[in-house]
């Protein structure tokens, strides 16, 4: 049987060739400063420059790095999905390679488990929040629709921002809330939260410190535009209705 790690840290990275290496050195260091050992696992999303080539080069550097490649870009969400059901660790934790919510992060996170909670979700739009560098304002008003239309259409009326990019999962919830994910754009986020809440596991809200980073491929219209955001909005709700995503035998057992 494959030893389980206590925590596994994913990263989805798309074209992050240049800032990969630094954001994983910094999240060794302060892993490797802690008594629990860990794995960190970079996932590539058919990414056109050398990303998977440059994080496989810190492999000497950082032992419990593992690299998965994959060939043709399939979205932020597959990739997510992927490596929360690739990972082994008691918890799972995922951020984006650009570094805008830091690892360190996990020392107010991972307690948060002991009083009970399956999910741990960053949030910027909560109290203790702080955004050091904002979006530019036309993306921040996307945004902020965007939110308020997740929050009617899904009932998330507790959750200001679902698409804050740092979650943690326990491992248990990581498996059943993963495997039936479907989105694979940036929609996944809300369909991770909206699928936590109906499977029964008990969902937390923590305030992050936000950098924004430039790079993002996040626009109105295309696979990772805004119009595609609202149409699997649509289609997770869909789902939900129909039955699709087999939540109540789940639900049921937990």
């Amino acid at each position: 049987m494959e030893q389980q790690s206590h925590l596994s840290v994913i990263i989805p990275a798309y074209r992050e060739a240049e800032r990969i290496g630094h954001n994983l050195l910094e999240i060794d260091k302060f892993l490797a400063s802690k008594d629990y050992d860990y794995e960190i696992i970079v996932i590539t999303d058919g990414s056109p420059d050398n990303t998977p080539e440059v994080a496989r080069n810190y492999a000497g550097q950082i032992k419990n790095l593992r690299v998965i490649e994959n060939k043709e870009n399939h979205g932020k969400g597959y990739v997510v999905r992927q490596g929360l059901l690739e990972a082994k660790g008691k918890y799972r934790v995922f951020l984006d390679a650009d570094g805008s919510t830091s690892i360190s992060h996990l020392d107010k996170f991972m307690p948060e488990f002991e009083k009970g909670f399956d999910v741990v979700i960053g949030s910027r739009d909560i109290e203790g929040s702080f955004i050091q560098v904002h979006q530019p304002r036309h993306r921040e008003i996307m945004g902020d629709m965007g939110n308020w239309l997740i929050r009617i259409v899904l009932g998330l009326w507790s959750y200001p921002d679902t698409q804050c990019g740092f979650k943690m999962l326990s491992g248990k919830a990581a498996q059943e809330v993963a495997s039936r994910m479907v989105v694979d754009r940036f929609g996944f986020d809300f369909e991770l939260i909206v699928l936590s809440e109906k499977l029964g596991f008990k969902v937390k809200q923590m305030p992050v410190r936000w950098l924004n980073e430039e790079g993002s491929s996040v626009s109105l219209t295309g696979p990772n535009g805004f119009i595609q955001v609202i149409i699997d909005l649509f289609k997770t709700k869909a789902r939900i209705i129909s039955g699709k995503y087999n939540i109540k035998k789940v639900a049921e057992e937990k």
